[in-house]
């Protein structure tokens, strides 16, 4: 179906309706200030977008395990993995997506659960609910292909931990993971999937098999974030749902209206924008395929196929921009016009699906850790490439990361309070910057309702 997106007054120099661009680097509090100004309903009647559907939670973008000479991937044999992962919208019903995408043998589930989690492994058990497929038990899943759940009765709040069990009674490796969740997750022996707890298990922290969650609800909608490792969460606090998505959806949370719309990560850390993982020097040889497709392979997998979902932040380049010479091969040095190009198509093809694109600039990696990624010349690259995004008036909305990070001494660098330390990842607290920079009144577009989001609903906690 045709959206009508609803504007602010301006407009972007392409002659579309345009939004307001912010970019200053809002203060870390959590709770924002309502918007001022009016708040100019829309007539929603026989609206189709407004009936009940299914709409991601959660997501975690599959990728293969690294080869040689790094270490093999997993081998899984009659165990459970027990995945714990933190909804960003409630529903009143759940189905789970599983992936055997990069495997090359089937896959056999033979139990699948999934349940509130309390603490650790343990969940609580009246939340419990066996998971089926096609009204069966158990699956085989072929090589290169996802198997979604049948879904099941489960009043599901947003903002809490859900655990996903599956038992494996066949040999199984590990091939298709998302290798970095910065989440603890647990395997044990046999089969526990209904278990209360998992005692003696041992512990992963990445996703095996699994790369979604949906919620049936109503009037809601997803928002998929697209980016690399600053996206994935690399280097917040294992088990914190620190990420710059997270907090973003605890900030949506907040409002009458924007508690309707759902945060799907797919984030991929290594992952580049124009070429696919291909790390091949030094200590990151083997590394290449826990990177991931390009972006402009997996857009339509990550992005276009998740459940209701209605816009995209796209926040992608830096590895583009960094890794030829100092992790993957010389010959994919990129240049400004090949950046834009593969900009404009994301953008394409986003509004050839009627999704609202918001475009993120590049965070500062001056001087980072990681041997010959920062030039001078990718530095004037990532500057122009920002400009274009700030000004070009080609996205539906900019998001200015870059401002809200950087350090007004010397912008190719981070600012050292959000610095995780190898001057290229955003800590927790540069995370809750990035999350505070975006803003909101350009997201209640995605909703077609015009104006300022409602004041906030009851005060949540504050983040730690």
């Amino acid at each position: 179906m045709n959206k009508h997106r609803n504007t602010s007054n301006t407009t972007a120099p392409n002659g579309r309706r345009g939004f307001l661009r912010l970019g200053a680097a809002a203060p870390l509090a959590l709770a924002a200030a309502p918007f001022a100004g009016p708040a100019v309903a829309q007539d929603r009647s026989g609206d189709l977008w407004a009936a009940d559907r299914w709409v991601g939670t959660w997501g975690a973008s599959p990728t293969g395990a690294a080869i040689s000479p790094q270490p093999a991937p997993k081998e899984l044999t009659n165990q459970t993995l027990r995945q714990i992962v933190h909804t960003s919208i409630g529903g009143n019903r759940v189905r789970v997506c599983f992936s055997n995408e990069f495997g090359t043998t089937p896959l056999t589930i033979g139990a699948a659960h999934v349940a509130r989690r309390t603490t650790g492994s343990s969940i609580d058990p009246a939340s419990g609910r066996v998971l089926t497929f096609g009204g069966q038990p158990s699956i085989v899943i072929p090589p290169g292909a996802p198997a979604l759940s049948d879904p099941v009765d489960l009043d599901l709040p947003a903002l809490v931990d859900l655990a996903i069990s599956i038992y494996l009674p066949q040999p199984a490796t590990a091939t298709t993971l998302h290798g970095s969740a910065f989440q603890t997750n647990y395997i044990v022996a046999g089969n526990a999937a209904g278990a209360p707890t998992l005692a003696g298990a041992s512990t992963t922290t990445s996703w095996h098999f699994l790369s979604g969650v949906s919620v049936w609800t109503g009037r809601a909608g997803a928002i998929v974030t697209l980016g690399d490792s600053i996206t994935d969460g690399a280097v917040t606090t294992v088990d914190a749902n620190r990420r710059w998505p997270d907090i973003l959806s605890l900030r949506l949370r907040q409002y009458d209206r924007l508690f309707r719309l759902g945060v799907v990560n797919a984030g991929i850390g290594g992952n580049r924008l124009l070429n696919p993982g291909n790390a091949t020097i030094g200590s990151f040889e083997g590394i290449g395929p826990l990177f991931g497709p390009a972006a402009l392979a997996r857009f339509d997998r990550d992005v276009l196929a998740q459940p209701g979902v209605e816009a995209v932040i796209v926040l992608l380049g830096v590895n583009d921009l960094g890794q030829p010479v100092s992790i993957s091969p010389a010959s994919e040095e990129v240049s400004e016009p090949a950046l834009l190009q593969g900009y404009r198509q994301l953008i394409a093809r986003a509004r050839e699906k009627s999704l609202n694109i918001y475009g993120a600039t590049i965070t500062p990696f001056g001087d980072t850790t990681i041997a010959g990624y920062f030039t001078t010349a990718r530095e004037a690259i990532r500057q122009a490439v920002n400009n274009w995004i700030r000004s070009s008036g080609e996205w539906d909305g900019v998001i200015d990361f870059d401002a809200a990070v950087r350090d007004p001494a010397n912008p190719a660098r981070m600012l050292p309070a959000y610095d995780s330390g190898d001057h290229l990842h955003p800590n927790d607290a540069g995370m809750v910057a990035m999350s505070q920079s975006i803003p909101l009144r350009m997201l209640t577009d995605i909703l077609r309702l015009s104006g300022a989001p409602d004041m906030p609903r009851a005060a949540l906690a504050a983040w730690g």
